[in-house]
């Protein structure tokens, strides 16, 4: 199975993306709108086909992005039916199974942080989601959203504390930069609700947190009732629209060589290879301009601020950082070319041999 924990830093939320290896079907669980381009480069980086966007409750703390994968991915969202949210696609109940390759998670019921949070179990990889009811040594908080302390205890040992204790946990937030934790930890060592520690014990616990409320509360419930959906229908997400772009997972723009071939006069084109593999076997782009990487910091002032920029090397590596320093000078548009020299001379597109260097 393919699996990744996803970040996202300004909210300390974690995303996770299970994939099944053959048949490439994949779910996503608690996706964060500001990475939506992120997950999905990596979705077509991987070629994996997103089946479900799955929710663990309706968050308080940031929105999710189950409605913009749906538009762009053919997505279905999945969202416990007690979370009162409009626009799912499937409503979950404890015991539903959602099934991705030849492996399904398991649906366990698990409110008291909210009243519609639920928790995903991957038995044949002994894996749990806990999204914000068990936390790394800690849990959700109980008051608001429909929260119950009483309740949440209920859920945590009779839903989870009784799952096989080496079954790794992968809960929906960590602060210290902790990644998993166990059922066996959780249980003796959890200081809320672990060890001896009763129910009684767990209500005063949490009725004395005296937490302030998240900063995105009065944002991100309204839209997070409607799956991530905003006002108008219109995606709000930072993508430049002068190409035909597409981001890699490590945070590039590129551009596919036909786009170039299709608009030849947009943008200029800075080859960012040695002299001698500008002017080698492999040859060259016609019309690019070649400015060794190492020399383009220093000569920046030599490119048009107003015109677009495409990038090229041998395979788009160096291009790819050339593309960074071109940013920190201030450019504003500019891409990739994707796979570069190799990539444009296996599409047979023309080229340029030349004996003199293309500087001017």
């Amino acid at each position: 199975m393919f699996f990744r924990q996803l970040y996202d830093l300004q909210t300390s939320t974690y995303t996770y993306l299970l994939a099944d290896e053959v048949s490439r079907e994949a779910v996503l669980i608690d996706p964060v709108y500001e990475q939506a381009m992120r997950d999905e480069a990596l979705l077509n980086e991987m070629g994996i086909k997103l089946l479900y966007t799955l929710e663990t409750h309706v968050h308080a703390d940031h929105i999710t992005s189950a409605w913009i994968l749906h538009k762009r991915t053919g997505s279905k969202i999945a969202v416990s039916a007690n979370a009162g949210i409009k626009g799912m696609h499937k409503a979950l109940a404890h015991g539903d199974k959602i099934k991705f390759g030849k492996h399904f998670l398991s649906v366990k019921s698990t409110p008291g942080h909210t009243e519609g949070c639920v928790t995903y179990v991957l038995r044949s990889k002994k894996m749990v989601f806990t999204g914000d009811c068990l936390l790394i040594r800690g849990c959700g908080r109980t008051d608001f959203q429909g929260g119950d302390a009483a309740q949440l205890y209920r859920s945590i040992h009779d839903h989870i504390f009784t799952l096989p204790e080496d079954f790794l946990i992968y809960p929906g937030h960590d602060y210290k930069g902790l990644t998993s934790t166990s059922v066996l930890e959780e249980k003796f060592f959890n200081p809320r609700l672990g060890g001896q520690l009763s129910e009684q014990d767990f209500i005063g616990f949490m009725s004395n947190l005296g937490l302030d409320h998240p900063k995105k509360i009065d944002t991100a419930i309204p839209a997070n009732l409607k799956c991530g959906r905003p006002k108008e229908d219109i995606i709000n997400i930072d993508q430049p629209t002068w190409a035909e772009l597409s981001l890699t997972f490590a945070g590039f723009w590129e551009v596919e060589p036909h786009w170039l071939v299709e608009h030849p006069d947009v943008a200029q084109i800075i080859d960012v290879r040695e002299e001698d593999e500008f002017n080698g076997t492999l040859g060259h782009i016609v019309g690019a301009r070649q400015i060794a990487l190492s020399q383009l910091k220093n000569r920046v002032d030599e490119l048009n601020y107003q015109q677009p920029i495409i990038t090229i090397c041998r395979a788009g590596g160096r291009s790819a950082q050339a593309t960074v320093i071109l940013h920190k000078a201030g450019f504003q548009k500019v891409a990739n070319l994707a796979g570069g020299m190799l990539r444009w001379r296996e599409c047979h597109y023309p080229i340029s041999v030349s004996t003199q260097s293309n500087n001017f």
